[in-house]
């Protein structure tokens, strides 16, 4: 016993220590093996890897000038307009480190990869998920509901559910992100991103059925093409840069840097993506490759990675930028809630990567959803407040002073994650409940990629 203990000691120490590494560090070692593994050489695998991790190390600089900036403006619209709310969004970070401080967390790594590998076996997904630092969203799950229950068991069955779902949902939009977000042979089995995916299917459709409204379209590219220089996305983001400037009451400098360093975010998080991109393709064509001749009925193999390979969308973050506004004075007329928005604005662009293929690039349609979806999610932050503040406190994490409660939009304000965590909380039945969508997700993507493997063989 005392033998096992150390063994078990010792693999939750290991992945502890890799999930430590970070992102930038893990992604490059782990892309090297997978495409030594895969034979893609050792020379352009070790390029892949080290060009993935200076997209991401890029694409982090841009984005903590995103949330540096926009931070400050929203504090300052807050103080303006008198705003002022008892529970905080402490941002994605706070949340991802009590995630992997709970008791779910420290073994998500090695359950959540032992998961993906059995679902892959019996062709239950397409998508090998070797984005292991965002476990962490099925380790948040999980920690919310072991609060919940009272059961750490229970909590771990929650984390599994979770993925098993996001896997599915990850191979069903893979075909519509290699359509309209140019990312071929990827899927996004990111557990925020898809999570807005069965709600956004749904919306998409009510408007759809709404004369009128179901005939308004907006394309960047089409505004591109139409207002020439002015529909570029460095006009865009300018321009809603000096708006939300102008609105937090910054003086004339201050809105104008505010409006330039907006242009340059739009402008600088396409081309990180698309330097993502440049590794990863050749690692993605070596896996799909090694599976056509290895294995029968497989289909299609998706690499699974970070959305951040997607937010350099024109629409998705246009979109962003104009919510970012808006979702602070939702936050005030909005009854019920109680989660002021902040930390978490950046991630705004991550809410919309799955979203864009859903509404075929209508930045309208996105528009709409999006804003429902973030007056919902701030229901949603404000009912998890509680859960969140006390995983906090048993993960020794510090609540701000003046904060009654800690909340987020990633993942506090999480759909999926809500629902989840709603469902556990009737007992055995929502437990059961949970466990047979996600099965049966399973079961149908298994007969759909039987299919079509069959009928492309």
């Amino acid at each position: 016993m005392d033998v096992l203990s150390t063994i078990g000691g010792g693999i939750i120490s290991f992945f502890g220590y890799v999930q430590n590494l970070g992102v930038s560090v893990v992604m490059p070692i782990i892309l090297f093996i997978f495409g030594v593994v895969l034979k893609a050489g050792v020379g352009k695998s070790l390029r892949a890897g080290l060009t993935v991790g200076v997209g991401f190390i890029g694409l982090n600089l841009v984005i903590d000038l995103m949330g540096g900036n926009l931070g400050p403006a929203v504090q300052q619209m807050s103080e303006r307009f008198g705003l002022s709310l008892s529970v905080i969004d402490v941002g994605w970070p706070a949340a991802a480190a009590i995630a992997f401080a709970s008791q779910v967390g420290a073994v998500a790594i090695p359950v959540c990869l032992l998961v993906n590998i059995i679902m892959l076996l019996l062709n239950a997904t397409q998508t090998i998920d070797i984005d292991i630092w965002d476990y962490w969203h099925f380790a948040f799950t999980g920690a919310l509901v072991a609060i919940l229950t009272g059961s750490q068991t229970i909590g771990i069955v929650a984390m599994i559910f979770n993925e098993m779902i996001i896997l599915v949902l990850g191979d069903y939009t893979a075909p519509g992100l290699a359509k309209y977000n140019d990312l071929p042979g990827i899927s996004l089995p990111h557990g925020f991103t898809a999570a807005f995916v069965p709600t956004s299917i749904v919306l998409n459709k009510i408007i759809d059925l709404i004369p009128g409204l179901n005939k308004i379209e907006i394309d960047m590219s089409t505004l591109q093409k139409r207002f020439g220089v002015l529909g570029e996305p460095i006009l865009v983001g300018t321009v809603l840069g000096l708006i939300i400037g102008f609105v937090a009451g910054k003086d004339v400098a201050g809105t104008l840097a505010l409006g330039v360093i907006l242009g340059a975010v739009l402008v600088l998080i396409p081309k990180m993506a698309a330097m993502l991109m440049e590794g990863l393709i050749p690692i993605s064509d070596a896996a799909s490759e090694f599976i056509t001749k290895r294995f029968q009925n497989r289909g299609k193999i998706y690499i699974g990675l970070d959305s951040a390979v997607g937010i350099g969308h024109p629409t998705a973050l246009a979109v962003s930028l104009v919510l970012v506004p808006l979702a602070v004075f939702v936050a005030v007329l909005l009854p019920g809630n109680r989660v002021l928005p902040f930390a978490d604005l950046a991630v705004f662009p991550w809410m919309f990567v799955l979203i864009i293929p859903i509404v075929k690039n209508n930045g309208f349609r996105a528009l709409i959803i999006g804003f429902l979806t973030v007056a919902v999610g701030l229901w949603i932050a404000t009912d998890l407040a509680p859960s969140i503040t006390q995983a906090a406190i048993n993960a020794n994490f510090a609540i701000p002073a003046g904060a009654d409660q800690i909340s987020s939009i990633c993942d506090g304000a999480n759909p999926l994650t809500w629902a989840i965590y709603r469902l556990h909380g009737l007992g055995y039945v929502g437990i059961a409940i949970v466990g047979a969508i996600a099965v049966a997700m399973s079961v149908v993507n298994r007969i759909r990629i039987v299919k079509e493997a069959k009928a492309s063989s």
